[in-house]
């Protein structure tokens, strides 16, 4: 009996030549990292002994000042005055221990630093955690400071272009930026196509942004979205503009970034090594009008469009 040369193999197969071929190996890839626009777009504070105390004027209209004529009119006598005591911020930290047996951060640390990818992918949780704070912290978040007159509701649930405008009427000295889930961005996206007007695109970062009236939608996942509803935020940033500003620490030891530091805390009887990471932050909003929302935001509504042809 013969057999077919068709049949017979000729030359190395694929799955032995791979047993002295390397793969080539990514990082570990985490699907919950996020570009966390908010801190990059927030100017940032430093700020002493991790207390940062708002100071205001009393009563600005009682300062009374004069624009005479040419004559020897007496000038009006005034002072500034102050609260007594002014709101104070503490820094909150957001904390982890990192254990990495030795016996795998010697053996098994090459091409990929073992130590260094598990720094880099809990530091990565704990600045998505921070964002997260920075919009929903029950005591300094961005929608837990919202003053009572700078609440806004949607005139017909959906995001329209209306309703972008009546924010920036409330927060309309310098307006930084919109703050809204990709889902709101999309809804509004939709509205505005609807109408005819779709928004212009700007770059910044290196990536592209809707905007408003020139002010960009800066998407976040933070912004709960409830029952399909959600809210858009409207934010002026900056001391000099008595806008909305990040605090952090400075100068920590084994500092990595704002705020944010690594340090070993020693090896146990079980030849596990540990690493403490601390990030400190927190947010301040420095007036009433430097910050607006509009809540009861429906993400789900859709139109059908009707097509004509000629």
């Amino acid at each position: 009996m013969t057999t077919d040369i068709h049949d017979a193999q000729t030359a190395l197969s694929d799955t032995a030549a791979r047993t002295l071929a390397n793969a080539t190996k990514t990082v570990p890839m985490l699907a919950s990292i996020t570009p966390r626009w908010l801190p990059r777009f927030l100017n940032w504070v430093p700020v002493e002994a991790g207390i940062y105390r708002v100071n205001k004027v009393k009563d600005g209209s009682r300062i009374t000042v004069d624009c005479s004529n040419r004559d020897e009119k007496e000038l009006p006598q005034t002072f500034v005055d102050y609260e007594e005591w002014g709101r104070e911020y503490m820094l909150s930290a957001v904390n982890a221990v990192v254990d990495v047996h030795t016996r795998v951060s010697d053996l098994y640390s090459s091409p990929h630093n073992q130590i260094q990818e598990q720094l880099r992918l809990t530091i990565e949780i704990i600045k998505e955690r921070q964002e997260s704070e920075l919009i929903n912290n029950k005591e300094y978040g961005l929608v837990n400071n919202v003053a009572q007159e700078q609440r806004l509701s949607t005139r017909n649930g959906a995001p329209t272009p209306d309703d972008l405008d009546e924010l920036l009427s409330h927060v309309w000295k310098e307006p930084a930026f919109f703050l809204a889930h990709p889902q709101a961005i999309a809804a509004f996206g939709r509205e505005c196509t609807r109408r005819g007007v779709p928004p212009p695109t700007v770059s910044l970062f290196g990536s592209q942004f809707i905007t408003w009236r020139g002010v960009p939608l800066v998407p976040s996942d933070k912004l709960k979205i409830t029952d399909g509803k959600t809210s858009v935020l409207l934010l002026r940033t900056g001391e000099r503009r008595q806008g909305v500003v990040g605090l952090y620490q400075p100068n920590l030891p084994g500092e990595q970034s704002l705020g944010l530091s690594v340090r070993f805390m020693g090896i146990n009887h079980k030849a596990i090594a540990s690493y403490l990471i601390s990030l400190y932050c927190s947010l301040a909003v420095l007036t009433d009008d430097a910050l607006a929302v509009l809540n009861d935001v429906e993400v789900d509504k859709y139109h059908e469009y009707a097509h004509q042809y000629q």
